[in-house]
């Protein structure tokens, strides 16, 4: 942070740092004018902690606290919540009519690949083509694009898992990049059983945080998000995985 006094910089919210130092807001928009580069001015945060946070977990998760769950995050202001997936591909036709929009993910590494789908990344690509073809003759299909199409930025999204503590610094890469559609699941939820070691999701409350430190809307509202994170640590007897959130003092 340059030349701002030490104590500044201790464990203090960014509205109380704002309202002590008025000039800072004004030091941090300067600075990301200098740096070069052009952050969106809103982000989408898409919630996939009912799908990817809870699809891990090693007990069946009760109906109703899933469903409380979605019913308080979609209270939060968040415009996208991921309630479920499918677990074979070959599924999503038949059961399009009941969805609003589907989302495909690949993979960058040809092991995670074949572990986590069975196939090699060039053979998804030929089955993502037909799940795509067929379910955009009915919802939207999301970061969706032909192999043979050069993708903008602005259509991708950026999905990051924070196992070495790197998935905000990759994200504020995405954004410096052009991407303004970020994956994060409520309390970091998540973790992939095809990853041995891997931890959950980036937090929601986390990158909300940041995202809003920058001046970047979102149109969420992140208390109301920490108390999500609240409710399903305390269903599922754990700490939440949001420092933001344990700076705070919530969950158990």
């Amino acid at each position: 942070m340059g030349n701002v006094p030490t104590t500044v910089k201790h464990c203090l919210s960014y509205e109380q740092l704002i309202q002590d130092y008025p000039w800072l807001r004004r030091w941090l928009l300067e600075e990301k004018t200098i740096t070069g580069h052009e952050y969106p001015k809103f982000v989408k945060v898409v919630e996939v902690g009912p799908r990817d946070g809870l699809q891990n977990e090693k007990e069946i998760v009760p109906t109703g606290v899933k469903i409380q769950l979605i019913d308080m995050l979609s209270g939060t202001g968040l415009s996208v919540i991921e309630a479920t997936s499918f677990v074979s591909s070959k599924w999503v036709p038949q059961v399009a009519a009941g969805a609003t929009e589907v989302a495909v993910f690949g993979s960058a590494s040809e092991t995670f690949s074949k572990k986590n789908i069975n196939c090699s990344i060039d053979e998804s690509m030929l089955r993502f083509e037909d799940v795509i073809n067929t379910a955009k003759a009915q919802i939207p299909v999301r970061d969706a694009a032909d192999c043979d199409e050069e993708v903008p930025a602005d259509a991708l999204a950026v999905h990051c898992h924070d196992t070495y503590g790197q998935a905000l610094p990759n994200i504020l890469t995405a954004l410096q990049m052009g991407v303004c559609v970020v994956d994060s699941a409520v309390a970091g939820l998540g973790g992939c059983p095809y990853a041995p070691g891997s931890s959950g999701n980036v937090s929601t409350e986390d990158v909300l945080y940041m995202l809003h430190g920058m001046g970047i809307e979102t149109g969420a509202n992140l208390a109301k998000v920490i108390e999500a994170g609240d409710f399903i640590c305390n269903a599922l007897c754990r700490k939440t995985n949001s420092k933001v959130a344990r700076a705070r003092g919530r969950t158990l």
